[in-house]
């Protein structure tokens, strides 16, 4: 029903179909979890590319992946401290 509506909210938003999504979860999600948060959005009618973690999504956000000041490898710790958890995820 939430992804259902928030693809109703995103349609009238752009004014267009929205087919596809990524979808964040909490990092403590187990792959049962994860299947049937793909399975709901199926029912919501949309192609879920990909589930990532939500301190990855908060890193992509941020713009961390297309950073060009930095030459070679990089590492990034990213702390997510939201709702109640402490989720840490390391992008390389």
């Amino acid at each position: 029903m939430v992804l259902t509506k928030m693809r109703e909210i995103a349609e009238e938003y752009l004014e267009s179909p929205v087919k596809n999504a990524v979808i964040t979860v909490p990092a403590y999600f187990n792959d049962s979890q994860r299947k049937a948060t793909v399975d709901a959005g199926a029912i919501a009618g949309l192609n879920v590319m990909r589930i990532i973690n939500e301190p990855t999504a908060a890193a992509i956000a941020y713009g961390l992946d297309k950073r060009t000041n930095c030459v070679g490898e990089r590492n990034i710790f990213v702390f997510d401290l939201g709702g109640g958890t402490f989720d840490v995820s390391l992008i390389t």
